[in-house]
């Protein structure tokens, strides 16, 4: 017997414990510290740029060519794309387990092999291929609280410093500018262009030739003279730096000897490369950056990272101008992270209290409390030696293992209690007896608990990350426990505790205390015979448990994860199409000054963007990140994110609100709750185009689904990626007029292109950086549509033809926004499921109201979505497979088909307890939940064993069965109460959680409350009776006669 030596070995026991703490302690300084692992699958971000060009022209021009290509990829899972004005966007997602380096590796060069077919000014500007993710680590933003810079002065400073800076601190992604830096802007005036005779194109041709670095070479260089003595660099040209540089370039010179300049022509000035953002912080002129994190990257260290080197520009920063960080997801990280730990040691106090009310003393008492920090220390050692994190999920293990693992130690200690009581033993006699009773239900109990969790391990996907930290937290705890079980823990009691002294009374509560308790447990030996006795009754009553644990068990909404309170809020609004951003500011500040007044209490700062939103960007529309206030200062269910954005929503959309925005679709929103996973909380949800359907038809789907959606009571804030159709003004050229004016179509492309788009021609040094070159019409020439006609091209016969001459002007509408998914044309819905419904409800809402609208079209989702359609699929399997291991397992174990069965049949006496006890506090169907539900079915089985365990051994020395049952569960209901109560004990923290990441402590947490308590309540009445019934059945014919009622009676009578 191992424990045997250990017993007579106590300080080589203590060794091996503290060698093992020591591994722990150590490893603790090396685990990252994460609210999930890498759960996101690896996303590759293909971007290209083209000038000018409408969403359709980018479409066919790009985006649509380089989706053909995206084939035969090891590992994709699917692609979608945007194609907007000027930009063709395409998010590439491989499955969980592909190296993000090589998905990368593997796009590039899919890229490569197409660029040759790319619009010229596409591979002019390049197309990047980056890791990337879909929502922001944080954003960092810089505003002037003296009100002297603009926008586009903060811009290019945090451009110009900052920038490249951050791209290349270790973690990040990738940076997304809201703003521009500097660049030259030569603002063309049409009537001074053709009085010169001159078209955009001359302009490009002279400042490209003009603005150049001329390479002069040297003289003296080898090979020279003999006796060169003299040797120097050539300077001949270099780059212009300033406007007035510019100003100066000749563009044209006369016959009598003048020049023209440039500015003749136009108006020069250091402008921004970009117009499209407006940014503010709290109301101020401000300029932000949002930091994406890399794939497989840890955000809590990125982002000291990325604080660390912004900390090194604040003391040289501009007088008046503020940093800050108004969106940052490692704070809730980090809080979460806080609040489980808290939670852990609250449950380890718990768990000693109920300890030493059960055991009456604080010798039996310390035992199992030092099998804490000897298993939990281990436990991080094998984390670190497999590359796990400490995050919420290992955490939530580590507080489930502490009620689990205490249980071992505690069978010990009370066997040894109970055989030094009952026999007048010394505690090393005890504890050797003892063990010999029950090192294989110690083992037992350590394999089936470790089987439980094992299915987990080898499920892919997301999904299969989360269950595997569970998991193998949970397996690496149980089988520690098992070796401090029957190392440390024997060794200690054969030392440490002491021979009972009968002469001794014990006073005060103990004694009313077990007195209670033996009480208690006469009756529970008079109701197991009542049970056993009646066993139709009961079997009735059990097949009701099983109809009730269904029905509650459909009626459980579905979810993926838990939304939680994150400490910030995102607000979208989107005005008609058309609208100018000064509308847009107007409901920005409408926005801003809501929370800044009506939730001061709750709000610390707000950031907002006008001219960018996460379904297009375009004037009409903006974002805002709303940074909350701690939330130990937001105590009060209103004032949770939820109830926060709730009431903004309400306050928008009342026309008797002062805060009534009448124009605007204005979203409030949670981030998402997975990282990487999407921007914001909600569902996505690809409508896509059916066999031979063509956009139009597609369009008209999703306008009618949209519709609908909005009388919906289930879903709110359904919105579609892309503004809607906007009307463009389309130019119709009269061909045969082209032909006979002598124009050339290069030169009226090129004309346009200049003259409304804008075209990149070089670059300039600006304070030593970089920055671009840009030739485009002034703002009153590019005002309304007769603009064109001020522009003229420039024929063979060297005369100006304006464009009135060959062109017409209409109007029609188009898309600004184009998306497809997996090839095929698509929109992307998005939205929220109503307050106090369930993510799962809302999806199964989507998916009923799309079918309904238009049986022609097909669907996927996308995202966070496509990952709760995915773990809902798995549960089922995951459940099956687990029940089905441990049969096997016990079945090996005990050389019985009657055990294994009698304990799987005792699993739905938990299950309905975990089922009810969500249902009614109004909780989701979620992967927590699956893991509480699994949890609950190892405690059953536990409880299961070591009940058979002893009613086993009974049997097989001879006693009658039914007494056999009667005596082995007696002797387990007070190990069983007080083991459950524990482990109950260790979790209420859990299920009573608040602060950052409560909802996914309360979800696992309640779910394992009900599940212990029902598996308490009726197992230890139950598995006697079941263990009777399976054994009659599974019994031999010898062993029937042997159980003859004349003997069974004679039994009973002995009780």
């Amino acid at each position: 017997m191992i424990a045997r030596f250990f017993i007579n070995h106590p300080i080589f026991a203590w060794v091996i414990s503290l060698i093992i703490m020591l591994l722990g302690i150590l490893s603790i300084k090396n685990l990252a510290v994460e609210q999930y692992p890498d759960i996101a699958p690896p996303t590759i971000e293909i971007r290209a740029t083209y000038s000018g060009a409408t969403a359709k022209a980018i479409e066919n021009s790009i985006t649509q060519i380089i989706e053909q290509e995206l084939r035969g990829l090891d590992g994709l899972l699917y692609f979608s794309s945007t194609s907007g004005s000027s930009t063709s966007t395409i998010n590439v997602v491989f499955e969980k387990g592909i190296d993000p380096d090589i998905a990368q590796v593997q796009v590039n060069n899919k890229v490569q092999q197409i660029l040759p077919r790319l619009p010229e000014d596409v591979r002019k500007e390049g197309v990047s291929v980056v890791k990337a993710q879909t929502d922001y680590l944080m954003i960092l933003s810089i505003h002037d609280e003296l009100g002297k810079s603009s926008e586009n002065d903060i811009s290019d400073y945090m451009i110009s410093n900052l920038k490249d800076g951050l791209a290349r601190v270790d973690g990040v992604g990738g940076v997304e500018l809201f703003g521009a830096e500097y660049a030259m802007r030569i603002w063309l005036d049409p009537k001074k262009l053709k009085s010169y005779n001159l078209m955009p194109s001359d302009i490009n041709k002279e400042v490209t030739i003009q603005n150049t670095q001329a390479s002069g070479g040297s003289i003296g260089a080898r090979p020279h003279l003999n006796g060169q003595e003299l040797n120097a660099d050539v300077v001949s040209r270099t780059k212009l730096e300033n406007a007035r540089e510019f100003e100066n370039i000749v563009i044209k010179s006369n016959n009598a000897g003048s020049n023209v300049l440039l500015s003749d022509v136009a108006k020069v000035e250091i402008g921004s490369q970009d117009y499209s953002f407006i940014s503010k912080v709290n109301g101020y002129q401000a300029s932000g950056i949002g930091i994406k994190l890399s794939s497989g990257a840890n955000a809590i260290q990125t982002a000291k990272k990325v604080k660390e080197y912004i900390s090194s520009f604040e003391s040289y920063l501009p007088s008046g101008y503020k940093i800050s960080y108004p969106y940052d997801t490692t704070i809730f990280v980090e809080e979460s992270i806080k609040e489980v730990v808290k939670t852990l040691f609250e449950a380890i106090v718990l768990v000693v209290i109920v300890m030493f009310v059960f055991l009456n003393s604080w010798r039996a008492t310390i035992i199992p409390a030092i099998a804490v920090p000897v298993v939990l220390l281990g436990t991080f050692a094998i984390l670190n030696f497999l590359g796990f994190s400490i995050n919420s999920l290992t955490m939530f293990a580590m507080v489930l293992s502490i009620g689990l693992l205490v249980d071992d130690a505690i069978v010990v200690v009370e066997n040894v209690e109970r055989n030094m009581k009952e026999k007048n033993l010394c505690a090393k006699e005890a504890t050797i007896i003892a063990m010999s009773e029950i090192t294989s239900a110690l083992i037992g109990v350590a394999t089936v608990l470790s089987v439980v969790f094992l299915p987990m391990i080898f499920f892919s996907g997301s999904t299969g990350i989360i269950y595997k930290q569970f998991a193998v937290t949970i397996i690496s705890s149980m089988l520690l426990s098992v070796i401090v079980a029957i190392t440390l823990s024997p060794a200690i009691c054969a030392t440490f505790l002491k021979r009972h002294n009968s002469s001794q009374k014990q006073t005060g509560p103990i004694v009313w205390f077990n007195n209670k308790f033996d009480s208690l447990t006469r009756k529970y030996k008079m109701s197991i015979f009542n049970f056993i006795n009646k066993p139709l009754k009961w079997m009735t009553a059990y097949i009701v448990i099983i109809a009730v644990t269904i029905l509650f068990f459909l009626k459980l909404p579905t979810g993926f994860v838990p939304s939680e309170d994150q400490g910030d809020l995102m607000i979208q609004f989107t005005l008609p199409v058309g609208a100018s951003a000064t509308r847009s500011e107007n409901v920005e500040k409408i926005i801003r000054d809501y929370f800044l007044k009506e939730e001061k209490n709750n709000v610390n700062s707000i950031f907002t963007i006008v001219g960018f939103t996460f379904t297009g960007n375009g004037q009409n529309g903006g974002l805002g990140f709303i940074e909350l206030k701690n939330w130990k200062e937001r105590a009060g269910k209103e004032n949770k994110a939820d109830e926060i954005a709730q009431r903004a929503m309400i306050v928008f959309s009342d026309s008797s609100s002062e805060y009534f925005i009448r124009d605007a679709e204005v979203y409030v929103m949670n981030p998402s709750s997975i990282p990487g996973l999407g921007n914001s909380d909600g569902f996505e949800f690809q409508l896509q185009a059916g066999a031979k359907m063509s956009r139009e038809e597609l369009l008209k789907a999703k306008d009618s689904l949209l519709e609908t959606l909005k009388s919906s009571e289930i879903i709110v804030g359904a919105r579609v990626e892309g503004t809607e159709e906007t009307p463009q003004i389309k130019l119709d050229y009269d061909r045969k007029k082209i032909f006979s004016l002598g124009l050339s179509y290069e030169d009226i492309d090129n004309t346009l292109s200049s003259a409304w788009a804008g075209t990149y021609v070089n670059d300039f040094i600006d304070r030593s950086r970089v920055k671009r070159v840009y030739i485009q019409a002034d703002a009153q020439y590019r005002a309304k549509p007769e603009d064109l006609y001020l522009w003229n091209v420039r024929n063979k016969e060297n005369k100006m033809v304006s464009f009135e001459e060959f062109t017409k002007i209409s109007w029609e509408p188009a898309e600004k926004s184009l998306t497809r998914y997996n090839g095929l044309a698509s929109y992307l819905f998005q939205g929220q499921a109503g307050y106090g419904i369930s993510s799962g409800t809302a999806m199964d809402e989507m998916e009923k109201l799309a079918k309904a609208n238009n049986k022609d079209t097909n669907y996927s989702w996308r995202g966070l979505s496509y990952q709760e359609k995915l773990s809902g699929g798995q549960a089922i399997y995951l459940y099956s497979l687990s029940l089905i291991v441990i049969f096997l397992c016990l079945a090996a174990l005990y050389e019985s088909w009657s055990i294994p069965i009698s304990v799987l049949l005792a699993v739905p006496l938990g299950i309905i307890g975990a089922v009810i006890a969500v249902y009614f506090r109004e909780l989701n169907n979620d992967v927590y939940f699956q893991v509480a539900l699994l949890t609950t079915v190892g405690l059953v089985s536990k409880n299961a064993i070591l009940i058979v365990e002893f009613i086993e051994n009974a049997y097989k020395n001879g006693k009658p069965l039914v007494k056999s049952a009667i005596q082995g569960a007696s002797l387990r209901f007070r190990p069983i109460i007080m083991t459950s109560l524990a482990f109950i004990a260790g979790v209420i923290p859990l299920a009573i959680s608040t602060g950052a990441g409560a909802n996914s402590r309360i979800s696992i947490g309640t779910g394992i409350i009900g599940g212990t308590l029902t598996a308490t309540i009726l197992a230890i009445f139950y598995v006697p009776l079941l263990f009777v019934l399976i054994k009659k059945i599974f019994a031999s014919q010898s062993e029937q006669e042997k159980l003859s009622r004349k003997k069974e009676q004679k039994g009973i009578k002995n009780v």
